[in-house]
């Protein structure tokens, strides 16, 4: 989600979502059938090698048609739909919680509830982002994206600015520390558990 769109998303109660309408459930099957071929290419022919024009031939749609639902070839990859997710998990978490402690419920909350294939998609995609060497500058645009999304989510929780020393560091910590493991396990529950539990303990060694 790109980070300017961070606080459209963060309403200050969370709402439950309406039934979407025939055309929205049409436009996502279409997005979830570039995505679905997209990454089908990479696999057969990799990344870098695939084009536009082949991913939109692929998913029957037009270049026009690709370019409406996703920017580039990047973003396509880059798109993180757990975003909307984690937030809604986040924000179903009791208001007197430690933040900590409501990030690792709502992530076992939003991990309970995903689907399989929409786990094995996320599983795959991150394990792209971080295996392309093409991708190398977007890994970092994508941390500090990821540092946006939770400094807002935090800030709003605590009642603080987004820009407050401690929320930027507390985040920081948290974010810094997926990106440094995601090589050992690139999309994991326990992974994150883990985290946040070393990061409770005041992070002893």
């Amino acid at each position: 989600m790109p980070a300017e769109s961070t606080n459209a998303l963060i309403s200050e109660e969370p709402a439950s979502r309406p039934r979407p309408t025939l055309r929205e459930r049409k436009k996502e099957r279409t997005r979830r059938t570039i995505r679905s071929e997209a990454f089908r290419l990479f696999r057969e022919q990799g990344y870098t090698e695939t084009t536009i024009e082949q991913i939109a031939e692929a998913a029957d749609v037009s270049p026009s048609t690709f370019f409406r639902y996703f920017p580039s070839k990047e973003q396509l990859v880059l798109a993180d739909d757990l975003d909307p997710v984690m937030i809604e998990a986040i924000d179903r978490q009791p208001k007197d919680k430690p933040i900590l402690a409501a990030i690792r419920d709502a992530t076992i909350e939003a991990f309970g509830a995903m689907d399989p294939e929409i786990f094995e998609f996320e599983k795959n995609r991150v394990a792209l982002v971080y295996s392309v060497p093409e991708l190398r500058g977007a890994v970092a645009r994508e941390f500090e994206r990821n540092i946006t999304l939770m400094s807002g989510i935090v800030a709003r929780r605590l009642g603080r600015p987004d820009t407050d020393f401690e929320v930027r560091a507390l985040v920081g910590a948290l974010t810094g520390a997926m990106f440094a493991l995601v090589g050992d396990e690139p999309f994991s529950q326990e992974q994150i558990i883990r985290v946040i539990t070393f990061l409770e303990s005041g992070m002893r060694i």
